[in-house]
């Protein structure tokens, strides 16, 4: 099931030293500077003595300058006691790797908008903590529902280490996004990127306080695994999420998932319970909207719930419902919802809905995929019966179902 998160590293060692078994032991890194004089058989016996010292001497010669050469460039290449002009070793036709992450450049940009926040609740093993991001100068901050839920108090620390009191400017239960607000004016707001743009691939990292570890934030590097994802914790159903196998713990809530460029493209927001590097961040497209309503006093603030059917769907035609899981569970139907899990403590499963069923219809609303089925329950009301129809082994049967909340 999908968990709503709330809540030095040691000198590289040197390099080794280059073995070189001309050098004395002992002697310095300087090739040496003069050579002994050549030792040439001058006896003149019917001119081969003359002749084969004289060959002799030039390949001597020769193979000094190969030496020197070798020595020369081992100077060059290893010495560390005075600097040398930097100087590429690409060679002709190839070019150094370009695509390499920049993580310093990204937390220059993205790092002084990310606070930590802590509630005053005593309710969590870390300590009530989440994150944040600084949407204005004049102190709007961006975080999850969840982080400032049942909260008493709320402390936002900044990237300069000081601290600010927060009140609640609204929330949104239903997208699990809160807008708070601190009495600042100097503060740097955070680049909103576009969802839109990214492909699955692309690379990502996860800033936020992990842990309530206090000082900096943590960083974690990942890539874009899915986009457009829909989960339920069986209270709390969320859409237009961007699956990243970015590491994201308890604390990282509300902070930002950012794109090479340092943009804000997502926050941080849950995991799945038992899987590995599978995280959920809210895309920041689907909030830009809902970041205004907030601001002129719109949501829930008093934390109204929403309906919940209690499933995790996909679209029927996805890729990612492979033929041996259509095999599997008899799927015949070519658009629809399918569940892919279901809360043995929610509303579908209390109505016998299973997985691997795919929804059709609901209350006479073809549905065509998983966000029609998300949107069509978050239309209603916790306590509202339902009809739910859904294709199970080619066959049709329709469930009613008493929302949950």
């Amino acid at each position: 099931m999908p968990r709503f998160e709330t809540g030095p590293v040691p000198p590289a060692p040197a390099a080794a030293p280059v073995a070189d078994d001309r050098r004395p032991p002992g002697a310095g890194s300087e090739p040496p500077t003069t050579w002994p004089a050549p030792r040439v058989d001058v006896q003149d016996r019917s001119g081969r003595s003359r002749s084969g010292a004289l060959v002799a001497f030039c390949a001597f010669l020769v193979g000094a300058i190969v030496m020197g050469g070798a020595f020369a460039s081992y100077a060059l290449g290893h010495r560390s006691d005075r600097p040398v002009a930097a100087a590429s070793t690409t060679t002709a036709g190839a070019s150094a790797p370009s695509s390499t992450l920049d993580i310093r450049r990204i937390l220059d940009v993205a790092q002084p908008s990310v606070v930590s926040i802590q509630t005053g609740s005593a309710n969590s093993i870390f300590g009530a903590a989440g994150s944040g991001v600084v949407i204005s100068k004049d102190g709007l901050i961006l975080t999850n529902a969840h982080v400032i839920e049942g909260a008493s108090d709320i402390s936002v620390r900044f990237n300069d280490g000081t601290a600010s009191a927060a009140k609640v400017v609204g929330r949104s239960k239903a997208h699990d996004i809160a807008l708070i607000k601190v009495a600042r004016a100097d503060l740097t707001p955070a680049r909103l990127g576009s969802s839109a743009n990214l492909r699955v691939g692309d690379d990502v990292v996860a800033i936020g306080n992990a842990l309530n570890l206090g000082g900096d934030p943590s960083v974690t590097r990942g890539i874009v695994s899915a986009k457009d994802r829909s989960i339920s914790d069986g209270k709390t159903s969320l859409d237009h999420l961007i699956q990243t196998d970015a590491a994201i713990n308890p604390g990282n809530s509300g902070g930002p998932l950012v794109d090479a460029s340092g943009d804000v493209v997502g926050i941080n927001t849950a995991i799945i319970d038992g899987a590995q590097n599978v995280g959920f961040s809210i895309a920041i497209d689907s909030v830009q909207d809902l970041i205004a309503q907030l601001k002129a006093g719109g949501g829930d603030s008093a934390g109204a719930a929403t309906a919940v059917l209690g499933v995790s769907s996909l679209d029927v035609n996805s890729s990612e419902v492979s033929d041996a899981t259509r095999r599997q569970y008899g799927v015949t139907a070519t658009a629809g919802a399918f569940i892919v899990q279901v809360d043995p403590a929610g509303a579908a499963s209390a109505a016998g809905i299973e997985q691997g069923d795919v929804v059709v219809d609901l209350d006479g609303a073809a549905i065509s995929g998983a966000q029609d089925l998300t949107d069509a329950v978050g239309a209603r009301k916790p306590g509202d019966r339902v009809h739910v129809t859904v294709e199970r082994k080619g066959q049709r049967r329709t469930f009613e179902v008493t929302l949950g909340g």
